[in-house]
């Protein structure tokens, strides 16, 4: 046959129908496996209400609980289905009374944190790499690890552990030596904030043989920085790890320029701005005993007080001092206080004012083609919302962003992809135009 006979007979032909596509279901803890009749179910057992990946299961969320579960007691945790999807630590008596671990339809037991505790090291050590340039990283990140309600720094031979819930606070002096073994460490410092402790039923009184010979003070070194850590003095745990990487950043990027810190907390980024080669630095804080504690990790790193100066002032007040006085800086770093402490409507947008004002009047300090670098803490604030709020604040001037990086914390600050709102941390850099 011809190819024009060819091509006569294929149009004649009725055009093939495509196979119609197979509809699939979703996979679901629903559809596999069988669920177990409750009589069967591992005791001490709680049910959710919903099917969820959440670990933080509060009242509205919980449904039956087995008439055996103890406060702080690890127990079996299912489905509305009845199908087994996971561990948890159970506390009726807590606004959450209970916090799912792990996520698996693998019957579990005690055994599963020794398994969690070794994964978080071994990432930190093995991975991360983080002791060949500190010896102060976060050993434990809480649902980032698996152990929700623990959350562990270590710092030199020293492990500060900050506790959250009443079965982390029962196992914690089992899981001590384990931690003292893998981190290197022989010391350790527990604290329970004091409402959150009374809601749980934590006494903390129980922990003061552990903590016996605990130092008040220790060195720590960063990328070659030395730093002290206040227990007693300090914010939280004393000295913020999650910054690590971003210190020894804007340190790179600030050579030969004037710099101001704002909320300059101990001076992190300030000294690594005066050992990258910044020509002058001003830190700003309101705390005078962060200052006075600046002052010494300055002096530990033999920065000259002719190119570091420090300010015992409100940043806002000063900010608009300086803009008063026509100041500006080649770089501005803002790294402020966690404003949105709430999801109340009210005090969220009263926070979100905040970041709004200080970042319109920072930027307004910024040499034009200068840094500017600006943090944020707030968990309940994503990346974008937190990014938006900068760029109005900034627009207000009649200025523009030129941006050309969003950073967070290191790899000792995991995040599982069913908990994002425990990525808190978030930082912007640009340039000032």
């Amino acid at each position: 046959m011809s190819d024009a006979r060819e091509a006569k007979s294929a149009a004649n032909k009725p055009a093939l129908r495509p196979e119609p596509a197979v509809k699939t279901k979703a996979p679901s803890w629903a559809d596999q496996p069988e669920p177990l009749p409750q009589s069967q179910w591992q005791r001490p057992w709680a049910q959710l209400k919903f099917v969820s990946f959440q670990p933080a299961i509060f009242p509205r969320m919980l449904g039956e609980v087995s008439s055996d579960a103890r406060p702080g007691d690890l127990v079996s945790v299912y489905d509305k289905f009845g199908h087994r999807v996971g561990i948890g630590l159970f506390n009726p008596r807590a606004k959450m009374p209970l916090r799912v671990v792990v996520h698996t339809a693998q019957p579990l037991g005690e055994e599963y944190f020794e398994t969690a505790i070794r994964r978080a090291v071994a990432l930190r050590k093995d991975f991360g790499k983080l002791d060949a340039v500190t010896d102060a990283w976060r050993v434990i990140n809480s649902d980032g690890d698996g152990i929700s309600g623990l959350t562990i720094d270590r710092y030199g031979d020293t492990l500060y552990c900050d506790v959250y819930s009443l079965g982390i606070f029962q196992r914690l002096p089992k899981w001590l030596p384990l931690l003292h073994e893998l981190c290197g460490t022989k010391h350790v410092r527990v604290h329970v904030d004091h409402d959150l402790g009374s809601l749980e039923g934590i006494k903390p009184s129980q922990m003061k043989e552990l903590t016996a010979s605990a130092p008040d003070k220790v060195r720590i070194r960063e990328h070659g920085v030395k730093y002290e850590v206040d227990f007693a003095e300090g914010h939280k745990t004393g000295f913020f790890c999650d910054q690590r990487d971003n210190r020894k950043r804007f340190g790179e990027l600030v050579k030969g320029m004037r710099v101001l810190d704002l909320c300059s907390y101990t001076g992190g980024f300030s000294i690594n701005a005066a050992l990258g080669g910044a020509t002058e630095i001003t830190a700003v804080d309101l705390d005078e005993k962060v200052i006075a504690q600046g002052r010494r990790n300055a002096n530990l790193n033999q920065v000259s007080p002719n190119k570091l100066k420090w300010v015992h002032a409100d940043a806002f007040a000063y900010a608009k001092q300086m803009k008063t006085n026509g100041e500006q800086f080649d770089a501005v770093l803002c790294d402020p206080p966690k404003f949105v402490m709430t999801r109340d409507p009210e005090f969220a947008a009263e926070g979100m004012r905040k970041y709004a004002d200080l970042n319109t009047i920072a930027a307004s300090l910024v040499k034009p083609g200068g840094l500017f670098v600006t943090c944020s803490c707030s968990g309940l604030v994503s990346l974008e919302t937190f990014e938006e709020c900068v760029i109005k604040g900034v627009h207000r001037l009649n200025r523009r962003l030129q941006i050309f990086d969003r950073t967070g914390p290191g790899v000792d600050h995991p995040v599982y992809s069913n908990c994002l709102e425990s990525r808190y941390l978030k930082l912007l850099w640009a340039r000032v135009s």
